[in-house]
């Protein structure tokens, strides 16, 4: 196998260098995000599972959406 694959101008490397650019932010909102959600899920728990306002699966991950958003928001205002 010749070296020459793994060349600096290879596809690759452009997809090694965008992910290092885009990647941290997201990951840096998701883990976050789940600590907001963490915090928030224990006090509306009893509300959500009670089925009055919607399936309590997709209230949840809703709910783990709107902290990540809401994480995200934060770390681009900093």
């Amino acid at each position: 196998m010749s070296i020459t694959a793994l060349s600096a101008t290879a596809p690759l490397t452009d997809l090694v260098f965008g992910a290092s650019l885009f990647f941290p932010p997201l990951f840096k909102a998701v883990l976050l995000g789940f600590f907001f959600w963490l915090l928030i899920h224990p006090l509306l728990r009893g509300w959500m599972y009670s089925g009055d306002i919607w399936h309590p699966t997709l209230m949840d991950l809703s709910l783990f959406v709107l902290c990540v958003t809401g994480a995200l928001w934060i770390l681009s205002l900093g």
